[in-house]
């Protein structure tokens, strides 16, 4: 699929794209709508208010076969349990503490990617648009015939086993491990399953869009690099077959039939896009002589609040690197923490936890409760010969948010949940000696 990805793409700062799949289907110096090629219409899909300042305004122009209006018909209530959306203030008996799972079990029979989904944490309230939730996603088949938009978000995707297809209005973007997606808002697409079964974490982001962190005095380069970012050329299919298109609304699931596809957009241009990213592209810095910079510095994409300083969301991740700082303690220090952290393991170790936490597992580090490495990686860092170092098959990633996260009873309920978690601290002993004193 590399050739479909010949477009860069730099989130949130309004660069503007077009591509088309039929020559001369995107008009050029338009004069007027009623000149669309190929018998198309013009429709335009807007992401921010139309008057937010230029470069946070976020719109495209979609020439496309079938207006979005014939997309839809009339909708009727769906029943997905799996998927839930803030406030979800779920039934279970677990007390706020510090989680960890074992990778969750493939729901029972085949399922698609919306089939699929399980909620395992919300924050904040969809109503309101703040805040966030976490999914994971099953899916051992394909989507055929049948497309899903949220109105309520847009959805981050990373895929920890198997590869996908997923096909937007706009194009189709290959997707697998250590590859990342993202789907605006209003959107619809459709995931086909490559290679599978997979499965993966997904963020539903309900506020502010993502985009990328500011660099501050890194300056210019470093972190993920613009031209990493790849959108979909135009690609479309013509066939008027049923179809039924699945919308999420203020939590709610419904679904509507339609006598043809939706992915009809021929043409397009604008910055309002889906987009991939491979995290193996990110370029982390970190402190070369001494002290340990924030896990802030591994920021991929930020979604901002209000306040400036403070995400809504932010995706960190924690890939392969050079550990090279002379006089001082290497892995994630003790810490408590107002932002609540979501992790999960795509590949390999991590490194301050070598034990207990797997590829396809997660952890639940809520806001305020203290967490650190375990016994193990507390005694290796203490007494390790500190030379260069480098932390290879590894990547581990973060959803972290402003918000306390409420679990689900979905996730309260897992039989791999570890009920043993909180005893990596127990062997951290008093080591304090006062006749140390000078």
């Amino acid at each position: 699929m590399d050739d479909m990805m010949k477009l860069q793409y730099q989130p949130g700062f309004g660069n503007d794209f077009e591509t088309e799949a039929l020559k001369g289907a995107l008009p050029q110096g338009q004069n007027s709508p009623q000149d669309c090629a190929y018998g198309l219409y013009a429709e335009q899909l807007s992401g921010s208010p139309f008057t937010a300042l230029r470069g946070q305004n976020e719109r495209s122009w979609l020439y496309r076969i079938r207006p979005s209006v014939k997309h839809v018909g009339q909708f009727s209530k769906l029943d997905l349990p799996g998927w839930k959306s803030a406030p979800c203030l779920d039934d279970h008996d677990l007390t706020p503490t510090q989680l960890r799972w074992d990778p969750p079990p493939f729901p029972d029979g085949e399922v698609s990617f919306v089939e699929g989904m399980r909620t395992v944490t919300t924050a904040g309230d969809v109503n309101t648009q703040t805040g966030m939730a976490v999914h994971l996603f099953f899916a051992s088949r394909s989507m055929t015939a049948e497309s899903f938009f949220n109105a309520d978000g847009e959805l981050l995707i990373v895929p920890q086993q198997g590869r996908l297809l997923v096909f937007t209005e706009m194009g189709k973007l290959d997707v697998g491990p250590c590859e990342i997606c993202l789907i605006p808002r209003g959107m619809k697409f459709r995931v086909e399953v490559i290679d599978g079964p997979a499965r993966g974490y997904v963020c539903e982001n309900y506020g502010a869009k993502f985009t990328l962190p500011e660099r501050g005095p890194i300056g210019a380069n470093c972190l993920a690099n613009p031209r990493d970012f790849k959108t979909p050329v135009a690609a479309f299919e013509d066939v008027d077959e049923q179809h039924t298109v699945i919308m999420k609304w203020c939590g709610g699931l419904y679904a509507s039939d339609i006598d043809h596809s939706p992915m009809d957009v021929v043409a397009w241009h604008g910055n309002y896009t889906p987009f991939k990213y491979d995290l193996r592209t990110f370029s982390p810095v970190n402190a070369v002589l001494f002290d340990h910079p924030d896990p802030s510095i591994f920021t991929v994409l930020t979604a901002p609040s209000e306040s400036p300083g403070t995400g809504n969301i932010d995706f960190v991740i924690f890939p392969e690197r050079w550990s090279v700082a002379e006089h001082t303690f290497r892995p994630p220090w003790y810490h408590m923490n107002i932002m609540s952290e979501f992790m999960g393991l795509i590949h390999g170790v991590y490194d301050a936890k070598e034990e207990g936490f797997v590829p396809g597992g997660m952890s639940l580090h809520n806001c305020m409760l203290p967490h650190g490495p375990d016994v193990d990686a507390f005694e290796k860092a203490s007494t390790v010969d500190l030379k260069p170092h480098k932390l290879e098959n590894t990547l581990a990633f973060m959803f972290e948010t402003r918000f306390p996260q409420h679990l689900t009873s979905y996730a309260a309920r897992l039989e791999t949940l570890q009920d043993d978690y909180t005893d990596c601290w127990d062997g951290l002993e008093k080591r304090f000696n006062s006749e140390d004193a000078g």
